[in-house]
């Protein structure tokens, strides 16, 4: 089992990445209103469960402190979004970060899955480009 640090490091960027992709998957949805893309970055998102689950996430879960968490404060870039398509770029850059985060980290606390996690971080540079050339532009929207 992993020490209680990187459970915290490794808890933190599934969380993230999630939420991240759980907000794309709600720009395909409702905004590109394409149900390839939705499901798609849904089935990613269920694979990121099913990798957590290797990690006991109850032991995960139990070392989290977001009471003290340095990051939890909303910084001004997060206040800064003019447009829809920036919401969608920031949530792709949170989850390319958290993969690599994830992908780094579990080389340490479960190396069976780093594979499969660099593989689903080129799958995320390939649905990225997929939906700007779909019609997101950081000016627009």
């Amino acid at each position: 089992m992993p020490n209680n640090k990187v459970l915290r490091v490794l808890d933190a960027n599934f969380n993230r990445c999630k939420e991240g992709l759980r907000v794309i998957e709600d720009y395909f949805r409702f905004f590109l209103e394409d149900d390839n893309l939705r499901k798609k970055t849904r089935k990613i998102r269920h694979s990121l469960d099913t990798i957590s689950l290797t990690l006991v996430k109850a032991e995960a879960i139990t070392n989290r402190d977001t009471a003290n968490d340095l990051g939890k404060k909303i910084d001004s870039l997060e206040l800064g979004r003019n447009n829809i398509s920036q919401v969608l770029w920031a949530n792709f850059q949170r989850v390319k970060e958290s993969l690599r985060v994830l992908e780094e980290f579990s080389k340490v606390a479960m190396p069976k899955e780093t594979p499969l996690i660099k593989k689903i971080r080129y799958e995320i540079y390939a649905l990225e480009k997929k939906s700007f050339k779909r019609g997101a532009s950081l000016r627009n929207s």
